[in-house]
């Protein structure tokens, strides 16, 4: 007997239909796992992507902020001598960083410190850090976090522009030495005892008393006494070669440029760095000639006001540069220093509202700086100044010296306060006082050596 296979119910054959649908869109639908897969790539490439931006955006913060240090520890650096220079190079590093600061995107702050050494190498180390917020907030890391340094070290052998300014006012033409300063006065009997040895080309006027009827700047050539102004124009000349030979000695260009001043600011030599040239110029310094006491020219009747300390400061500082650092570097340029030798008392005309003293209405005869502090001015430019003081010394048989204008006010008065005015006005470490009779050629050849013994910057 033969079975013929069983019939499926219309029932059971739907219940299979509909399974095998099922499974067939199972099996041939792949969007749903392509979405899955994309999803989850869209993912890791956001991240990689706001990975690599937030590291471009760290590395350009890390960038500027390195900068902002570096150029921080050399503002400092550029004038850290000696401990004596330990507040002003802090302070020059502490302003250009705040300066350099707010042109970054310090979003989260930035801590610094400025740490300094106090011996030689004279170091400045500045070091910062900060945060910047990442690209996706909290995604991976809410912050970027830097932190820089930079140690800069205070120069040597920088290459320097001198501007000297050389007094060569009547008061230069005091004797050198005390037995010069004697020798004067006993051969100026008729005059009282004078110990300057005026340069006057109308003597005769004054009826000075001198054998031949010269004016005492000549009695002193006859009488072989060296004056002040001797001194001054011996030493610039010798300070040529020393600074020659110590600019060979340490592959640094100095420049030098000399100015005196006594009514008037003049030029002896523009500035030059064939320090040969600048010698033979030197010799052409020469003590201001007046016409007799009281009297510039035979006509004009100036009352011997014949130091001008703010004509000489006001023009020398309209002729220096502002410094750059004195390396090689390019777009860098020399250091500057004013090379200030002078005897430290002013004799100009001003207001008699102005005057703390006075021999006659309008004159002054004081203490240099005494209306404006030109000496600051200059030193916050960054321009160094270096003091030579040529003691002004006593001169008590002379009347006009113990009491010019008859009520005890002479420059006896304030001879003791000359010389710590004029360290205020020298920068730190460049200040030498020579004493009549002392070595001028000695003193301002050391006082260079200080000068020269500045930065070189490095990192």
């Amino acid at each position: 007997m033969i079975k013929l296979p069983r019939i499926p119910s219309h029932r059971a054959i739907r219940r299979v239909a509909k399974l095998r649908r099922h499974l067939a869109h199972l099996a041939g639908d792949k969007s749903a796992t392509v979405a899955v897969l994309m999803a989850i790539g869209l993912l890791a490439l956001g991240t990689a992507t706001s990975v690599g931006v937030d590291y471009a955006r760290g590395l350009n913060f890390k960038t500027d902020l390195q900068g902002a240090v570096d150029g921080a520890a050399i503002a400092g650096a550029s004038i850290y001598i000696n401990n004596g220079y330990y507040s002003q190079a802090n302070t020059a590093a502490q302003n250009y960083l705040a300066k350099a600061l707010t042109g970054l995107p310090t979003n989260n702050g930035v801590s610094t410190s400025i740490s300094m050494s106090s011996s030689a190498p004279w170091t400045v180390t500045v070091n910062a850090a900060g945060s910047i917020n990442s690209t996706f907030n909290g995604l991976i890391q809410s912050t970027i976090p830097v932190s820089v340094t930079a140690t800069a070290h205070g120069p040597s052998n920088p290459n320097i522009n001198f501007y000297m300014l050389l007094d060569a006012s009547p008061s230069m033409a005091i004797a050198a030495t005390q037995d010069g300063i004697n020798t004067m006065v006993a051969n100026t009997s008729s005059q009282g005892g004078c110990a300057f040895a005026c340069h006057e080309y109308n003597p005769a006027g004054d009826s000075l008393g001198n054998p031949n009827g010269e004016d005492n700047y000549a009695l002193a050539q006859s009488l072989g006494v060296t004056l002040r102004i001797d001194n001054l124009r011996t030493a610039t000349q010798s300070l040529m070669t020393t600074a020659q030979t110590t600019e060979d000695s340490n592959s640094a260009t100095y420049g030098v440029a000399i100015y005196t001043f006594d009514t008037n600011f003049n030029t002896i030599q523009t500035m030059t760095d064939t320090l040969s040239t600048a010698e033979s110029s030197a010799g052409n310094i020469q003590m201001l000639e007046v016409y007799q006491n009281n009297w510039l020219t035979s006509s004009n009747e100036n009352y011997d006001e014949d130091t001008n300390y703010d004509n000489a400061m006001s023009s020398i500082n309209a002729i220096m540069p502002d410094p750059g650092y004195g390396t090689t570097n390019s777009g860098d340029s020399p250091q500057e220093v004013l090379f200030f030798v002078t005897d430290g008392v002013e004799d100009q005309y001003d207001s008699p509202a102005q005057n703390p003293t006075s021999g006659t209405p309008g004159r002054q005869q004081y203490l240099m700086n005494s209306n404006y502090d030109w000496c600051s001015a200059i030193k916050n430019r960054g321009i160094r100044i270096a003091v030579l003081y040529t003691v002004y010394y006593p001169l008590p048989t002379n009347g006009w010296y113990v009491d010019f204008d008859g009520t005890g006010n002479g420059i006896s008065s304030f001879q003791s306060q000359i010389q710590g005015q004029l360290q205020t006005c020298a920068s730190p470490g460049l200040f030498f006082a020579v004493q009549t009779g002392g070595d001028i050629t000695a003193a301002m050849a050391a006082l260079f050596t200080s000068a020269v013994q500045s930065a070189y910057i490095s990192h």
